[in-house]
């Protein structure tokens, strides 16, 4: 399980253990080289997405249901967010087409890890290590 965010264990997958949640490409432009970036799954967020991906960005998609996990893995996104009572489901999509995303679910407390760890969710990130910016 990836663990984003703790205070104790160090990001290997994510070096410098934070994403910035963007809103435009002017956004992601001012994120620190290397930066994950997360976006709402949205149509009006089509364009960032896809500006993310042909620089090679990794980001992050939060969604909301089954049908954007779908888009989420078919646009390129490196890590899939979902609210938990999601997670099982969409680990389950995840595995079943084989997506190169990771599903993470945000969480606020250690206790949230175990829970989350018997569903076989991919990672959990804390909600301290998304760096809200804005612009």
């Amino acid at each position: 399980m990836i663990v984003i965010g703790h205070r104790f264990i160090p990001n290997f997958l994510v070096d410098h253990g934070s994403f910035y949640q963007v809103i435009n490409t002017d956004a992601i432009n001012n994120t620190p080289p290397n930066s994950s970036v997360l976006l709402d799954y949205s149509e009006d967020n089509i364009e960032t997405i896809v500006y993310a991906k042909n620089n090679s960005i990794d980001f992050c998609l939060k969604v909301q249901n089954v049908t954007e996990i779908i888009y989420a893995s078919n646009l390129g996104a490196s890590y899939i967010l979902v609210d938990k009572d999601l997670a099982k489901t969409a680990q389950n999509l995840a595995n079943n087409y084989l997506f190169d995303a990771k599903i993470l679910v945000m969480i606020e407390d250690d206790d949230e890890i175990e829970e989350l760890a018997l569903l076989g969710v991919d990672g959990v990130i804390y909600s301290d290590a998304v760096i809200k910016t804005n612009s």
